[in-house]
């Protein structure tokens, strides 16, 4: 048992000093930047709603719709790196799953824009 914590002693010191390293940049920068919020740092930038306003007010579906969307697709992406690089090795068994996968997703897209879904009113 004792040896297998000894493994993990260079995982404890390596979060120990991302944990010491992340505070003390924070720290210099609360020290050395001028900290004067105005009007415009505190507008609304990209989401549409104001800063600090109340967390509990309703807005459209969309935004999830979109989020979701995005986070589908990010994912072919992700599957499509490891496929490209290891296709020598998975051969056309490899290559021809990928392009169901691929069909797969884009019968789904297709029917997502059908649908409308991608439509911003």
């Amino acid at each position: 048992m004792n040896a297998l914590l000894r493994e993990y002693l260079p995982i404890l010191i390596f979060l120990g000093i991302a944990i010491a390293l992340s505070g003390v940049m924070v720290a210099a920068s609360m020290i050395v930047a001028r900290q004067k919020p105005d009007p415009e740092k505190l507008s609304a930038y990209e989401c549409g709603f104001e800063a600090f306003d109340d967390a509990r007010k309703q807005f459209d579906v969309r935004f999830y719709l979109v989020a979701i969307l995005f986070i589908i697709f990010d994912l072919e992406v992700a599957f499509l790196f490891p496929w490209a690089v290891s296709l020598g090795d998975i051969g056309l068994f490899g290559f021809w799953s990928m392009v169901i996968f691929l069909g797969v997703l884009t019968i789904g897209f297709i029917y997502e824009w059908k649908k409308g879904a991608l439509e911003w009113e």
